[in-house]
């Protein structure tokens, strides 16, 4: 599993929100210029964050992002899934079987292992924890 940049950019966004901790919304020109993040790829990024129910979208005047919950109840693993998708490390070479070869999986279990233990560490890692280590 590789992270993409858009995981990147999603985490240093919402992570800009969580340093604000204001009660009014944040444009996106805003966290944008502070961020060094291309406006349009944010603007794409903060709507899955938004949809995931992570951060609010306000509209209109006064409008803007902000977070939808506090940062302790913000996990690492639901920023991840938000932008990326589930936590994938190993599909065992479906391609060899949709060619009609048999084969057995013989790292599934090894992987699964690894899976279990990245997407355990990303969900007991909070917003909060991050700003924490890097205050």
């Amino acid at each position: 599993m590789q992270l993409t940049k858009g995981v990147e950019y999603g985490i240093e966004g919402i992570l800009y929100l969580a340093r604000r901790d204001r009660s009014e919304p944040l444009l996106i020109r805003e966290i944008s210029r502070a961020t060094a993040i291309p406006e349009t790829f944010l603007s794409k990024i903060f709507q899955r964050l938004a949809s995931r129910g992570l951060i609010r979208s306000r509209r209109g005047f006064r409008g803007g992002f902000s977070l939808a919950r506090p940062a302790r109840r913000i996990t690492l693993r639901e920023i991840v899934e938000a932008v990326q998708g589930p936590i994938e490390f190993h599909r065992c070479f479906n391609h060899l079987r949709e060619r009609g070869r048999q084969h057995h999986c013989h790292l599934k279990r090894v992987f699964g292992a690894v899976q279990k233990k990245v997407g355990s560490i990303l969900d007991k890692t909070t917003l909060e924890d991050i700003l924490h280590v890097t205050s």
